[in-house]
């Protein structure tokens, strides 16, 4: 159909190169032209004849796809050096287009086509790149989008709203009791649940709308024009009913909900990290308040950050700097108001920021693991310092230290308990642990195994807070407790309150035939104390007895027999006399 000469070089060449050139045309690349330096195909490979459907005369140009057709032509007017120009172009082949690297050189050839063109398929590469970048910003499991992904959308509708004057909702949408699936039904069915979990939420948005997987059983969806709180509730209302239908997965039938949490650009955050964080804190709304409900977020509503990553750092900095201090708050006899010992509390002195709150770094130690460390140096710091209080008293007194959870589980606890009796010397029965009626329920077996242990050990056991977590009264059965300990929450209206009143009356009896010692808490006037002492509380603690205070001043309260609030209430920050053998930080046991 093609002669040598449409098919191969002109005449003119002289005869060796005319063969040369032929052979490159079939041999050197995928795609091979000879062109005019105006862009006129002069010769071309049999493949990419085949390929392009074309005959030699034709415009190579006429071949590119009309976007890549002025970087075409100007590789060909760029290829005058002995440099080749390289151009990536995509050829029509018939009703698709396909990628080439295409590599213009000039060659003397003694006729009117010294560009030779050499083309190489690069359909395989671009297609290979695509499916990375598809990778690199989609969720594996479901194919929605992924976080990098999210971002970039929700920077685009933000820069939409701002020129349209028009607000824009991120829902955060979590399954509630999706956990119940990978842990009955193993992870494979889990994620069928969460690739058709997916589906539906998909079809249930509109096409504008932007669906993503952040991770687990947790989506977030972009909701451009959607800002208004009847708008949120119909949307939000169409989610949860999606995930409310049963879901059919290897052979079973599997039920599960929705929480949702709604973040509003502009008013609550005007960038896509805000807004997404802000989404997410509104989704932990949702379920901490009972789940299967969409929440907007509410700064009001919203307690403070659960991890302050900078406030960690710094706790890692006091650790090394020694920032962390015990104070002393007396527990003194409601009849005698002789001073029978102390609560531990842990405090943290910044240098910059001052005192700062239990209620701030507490949470943060315990979820890092760093409770243990401090902990385990107030258990013997603390044990240390009785000795010293005994001495000024000249009698024997107890101190009484909060454990934390996480110190409660951890395989170490009892180890670091003999450790501090053993370097202090204190007998066991002057030693209280307080533990909260929460650490004792979460693992109830783990629990009465080492409650037995630490009663061999002679420590006491007090429940702090009584009456304020579970109140199971199954636990005084089961358990080797000693003491209860009556929250402040019952203390700080009395004598006034009648319900304060019964509930304490109730403690009392129980505590009386149980033969367990009752502390009240958050004692602050002398009628507080004159009725618990005439209701049968044996001890109290509070800003009436007692402020925490460093152990110099708990020492000039012992050798004054002091029980009054008129004690410094900031006293200079300083390492308690008995320390020095406990080297490191200073933590609170439990209490704010």
């Amino acid at each position: 159909m093609h002669n040598s000469t449409s098919a191969g070089v002109q005449p003119g060449a002289p005869q060796p190169q005319q063969a040369l050139l032929a052979g490159l045309l079939e041999s050197a690349g995928d795609a091979v032209f000879r062109v005019t330096l105006d862009g006129t195909i002069r010769a071309a490979g049999s493949r990419v004849r085949r390929m392009c459907g074309f005959e030699p005369g034709c415009s190579l140009a006429s071949l590119v796809h009309e976007v890549d057709q002025a970087a075409l032509l100007n590789a060909l007017d760029n290829a005058a050096g002995l440099d080749p120009v390289l151009v990536e172009a995509r050829l029509h082949a018939g009703e698709r287009d396909i990628w080439f690297e295409l590599r213009v050189t000039r060659l003397e050839t003694g006729d009117d086509a010294p560009l030779l063109v050499i083309g190489r398929d690069m359909s395989a590469q671009h297609a290979t790149e695509e499916r990375l970048r598809h990778m690199a910003t989609h969720d594996a499991l479901t194919e929605l989008p992924n976080r990098v992904l999210l971002a970039d959308r929700i920077r685009m509708v933000i820069a939409n709203a701002r020129r349209s004057g028009h607000g824009f909702s991120v829902a955060a949408i979590g399954l509630d009791g999706f956990k119940k699936v990978n842990d009955g039904l193993g992870h494979p069915l889990g994620d069928a649940v969460l690739q058709m979990a997916a589906g539906r939420l998909r079809r249930t948005l509109r096409d504008s709308d932007t669906l993503a997987r952040v991770g687990g059983d947790e989506f977030v969806a972009v909701l451009p024009g959607t800002f208004s709180e009847a708008q949120i509730k119909l949307v939000t209302g169409r989610l949860m009913a999606t995930l409310q239908s049963p879901f059919e997965v290897g052979g079973h039938t599997v039920y599960l909900g929705a929480s949702i949490g709604i973040a509003i650009y502009p008013d609550h955050a005007e960038d896509d990290v805000r807004l997404v964080t802000l989404a997410d804190a509104a989704l932990s709304r949702a379920k901490e308040t009972g789940k299967a409900r969409a929440v907007v977020y509410s700064p009001q509503n919203q307690g403070p950050p659960e991890h302050d990553i900078s406030l960690e750092a710094a706790m890692f900095a006091a650790v090394r700097e020694g920032e962390f201090l015990l104070y002393y708050q007396p527990i003194v006899n409601a009849r005698t108001r002789i001073i029978e010992g102390f609560e531990t509390l842990m405090r943290w002195k910044h240098p910059t920021l001052g005192m700062v709150p239990p209620v701030r770094f507490i949470p943060i130690a315990e979820n890092n693991g760093l409770i243990n460390l401090l902990g385990a140096w107030a258990l013997k710091a603390a044990c240390m310092q009785i000795k010293q209080f005994e001495e000024v008293a000249g009698r024997e007194l107890y101190i009484s230290v909060n454990i934390s959870p996480r110190q409660f589980r951890s395989d170490r606890f009892l180890t670091v308990l003999d450790d501090a009796l053993a370097l202090s010397g204190v007998k066991g029965r002057q030693l209280v642990l307080e533990i909260t009626e929460g650490t004792l329920m979460v693992d109830p077996v783990h629990a009465e195994s080492i409650l037995a242990k630490m009663a061999e050990r002679e420590a006491r056991i007090a429940i702090d807070d009584f009456g304020t977590g579970y109140s199971s009264l199954a636990y005084l059965k089961r358990f080797p407790i000693s003491v209860l300990k009556v929250d402040r929450a019952f203390v700080k209206d009395l004598p006034q309150s009648q319900k304060d009143a019964a509930i304490c009356n109730v403690v009392f009896d129980l505590a009386g035939h149980l033969s367990l010692s009752v502390v009240a808490e958050g004692v602050e006037t002398e009628e507080q104390l004159a009725w618990l002492d005439e209701h049968g509380c044996h001890y109290v603690q509070g800003y009436l007895t007692g402020k925490p205070m460093p152990a110099n001043v708990a020492l000039a309260a012992l050798k004054e027999n002091l029980y009054t609030a008129l004690l410094p209430a900031v006293q200079p920050a300083m390492q308690p006399a008995a320390q020095p053998a406990v080297t490191s930080p200073d933590t609170r046991t439990v209490k704010p």
